[in-house]
């Protein structure tokens, strides 16, 4: 990361805002994270495919999966009983869509900034936005606004102003920061006066160059000074959840003694228009000081900042822990040692994994087919260690299995030409179904496999050098198929152990959809 060109000028740059914006403009690595914290959003009202999209987002950036991964495998989220969590569908599932949404917005966030030589003051700021962001997602569980959980994306962007200042002129930050505690002048008054403007018009600016959406950076305007009134509108609400949410994240991480009276203090007034008492606002607090410290430490930010919460907390367990079934911790596929296909060496715990996922997935009654048919085949794709996958289903309409879901390289582009007739030559794919086969293929380039491939085929998967073909067949009809591949041959074949774990994750699927 850079830092700003003391070459600017007073007379190119009027102002510390002026300049640091067109730093932060300049920065190589800040319009990226724009785009990536813009997507993520936009995935928020994507309808029907919002998991998928998620996932697929989550799974093409592996320090992203890795950390998701790591946070799903914390002690709040997993007890000691249970089974690992390995793929970002279970992750969703056990997390829930918008923890692990607002939970990826805050690690890109993070992962811009912390490397910052100003380590102290930014993973300061970094947490109080973490904090913040954990604080809005419970009060949108409480709104009684439609699309409520955009709440925990405005709080975590409402202290966005002070982690740029921070990161990218120091000195400038911590002459505001003296100012406040020496001169008993508010943050927004001494960084008015050396900025150029609040911390927080500064974020709605930097917003704005990212490209943000407007109803995310309008609800980052300040509150009127004086009585609240209860929101009637959406875009009301959100702003006094942004300011409570920050305010509160900053007391929670003030090391005052007065931290009881600050409460109270919000309270009078906040309460009214959010309908929060002190016992609410307890239950708050204490939820979010746990969870702030678990997705924190999934991305190695020290909490010491975090004043008055334990370094760690047991699990509430009655049952003591030696007496606990205990089940091994899979090292995640992406930090897995592998063959020279690319295939983990530890796929059968894996796979085994993903059975125990899909069988907890199966067990909830709240769960959806097409959620159930992405952890399948995420399972497939991550523990076999393929480039690219995807399950077709037949498509009545035009008489062609069509690729329903897919994952992996290119998963788009491959998918939309991933198709065939029902009634075919005697290919691959055809004879597959036909024969209910389940077919591995450690090498697509002999000659007894090769006249076996349709040109549609080697024309959209040319570098293709192994493959799965699973067909899901209910009845002895055929109604679609799993299909896998890879780059390399896979000379080291599928053990015996492997194969009945795959079968068995298609078992479970063929089950479900003969269910309903």
């Amino acid at each position: 990361m850079k830092y700003p060109n003391p070459a600017y000028s007073a007379a190119q740059l009027e102002s510390p805002r002026e300049r640091l914006l067109k730093f932060i403009n300049d920065e190589s690595d800040l319009p990226t994270l724009g785009v990536a914290i813009a997507k993520v959003v936009e995935i928020t009202s994507s309808g029907e495919d919002s998991v998928a999209r998620l996932a697929h987002f989550i799974l093409s950036d592996v320090g992203l999966t890795q950390k998701i991964l790591r946070l799903s495998n914390t002690v709040q989220y997993r007890t000691s009983a249970g089974a690992a969590v390995t793929t970002i569908s279970r992750a969703i599932f056990l997390l829930g869509f918008n923890m692990v949404k607002d939970s990826a917005l805050a690690m890109l966030l993070v992962d811009c900034f912390k490397d910052m030589a100003q380590v102290s003051s930014v993973r300061k700021e970094l947490v109080r936005s973490l904090c913040a962001s954990m604080i809005g997602r419970e009060m949108a569980q409480r709104g009684r606004f439609q699309d409520s959980e955009e709440a925990a994306v405005v709080s975590l962007f409402k202290n966005v102003g002070r982690v740029l200042v921070a990161s990218f002129d120091h000195d400038l930050y911590m002459r505001i920061q003296q100012i406040t505690e020496t001169a008993d002048s508010r943050p927004e008054e001494a960084a008015t006066v050396l900025l150029g403007c609040s911390f927080e018009r500064f974020g709605e600016m930097a917003l704005q160059s990212w490209k943000i959406p407007d109803t995310i950076i309008q609800s980052l305007t300040p509150l009127p000074v004086g009585e609240l009134r209860k929101p009637v509108l959406r875009h009301d609400w959100l702003k006094q959840v942004a300011s409570f949410s920050d305010t509160l994240a900053g007391i929670t991480m003030s090391a005052h003694a007065d931290r009881k009276e600050q409460y109270e203090k919000l309270l009078r007034r906040f309460g009214n228009v959010l309908e929060l008492d002190r016992n609410i606002l307890s239950e708050i607090i204490q939820k979010v000081e746990e969870e702030t410290r678990q997705l924190a430490k999934s991305m190695d930010l020290s909490l010491h900042d975090l004043a008055g919460v334990p370094a760690e907390q047991a699990p509430l367990l009655e049952v003591p822990l030696e007496f606990l079934l205990q089940t091994h911790d899979v090292v995640p596929a992406q930090q897995a040692a592998r063959y020279a296909s690319g295939k983990p060496v530890n796929a059968r715990d894996l796979l085994l994994a993903g059975v125990q996922d899909v069988t907890q997935m199966l067990a909830a009654e709240d769960y959806r087919l097409n959620d159930l048919i992405l952890l399948v085949l995420e399972t497939l794709y991550t523990s076999l260690g393929f480039r690219f996958a995807t399950i077709c289903l037949r498509d009545r309409s035009s008489e062609r299995f069509v690729s329903r879901v897919a994952v992996g390289e290119q998963y788009a582009e491959r998918q939309r030409g991933f198709h065939f007739p029902v009634k075919g030559e005697a290919d691959l794919f055809q004879l597959s179904l036909s024969n209910n086969a389940d077919v591995m293929i450690a090498d697509l380039s002999a000659p007894k496999i090769r006249h076996l491939l349709p040109p549609w085929y080697l024309q959209l998967l040319p570098d293709a050098r192994s493959c799965i073909v699973l067909p899901l067949v209910i009845q002895k009809k055929p109604i679609g198929l799993f299909y896998a591949d890879r780059i390399n041959t896979a000379e080291e074949g599928v053990p015996q152990d492997e194969t009945a774990l795959i079968k068995t994750l298609k078992s479970q699927l063929l089950a479900a959809i003969m269910r309903g």
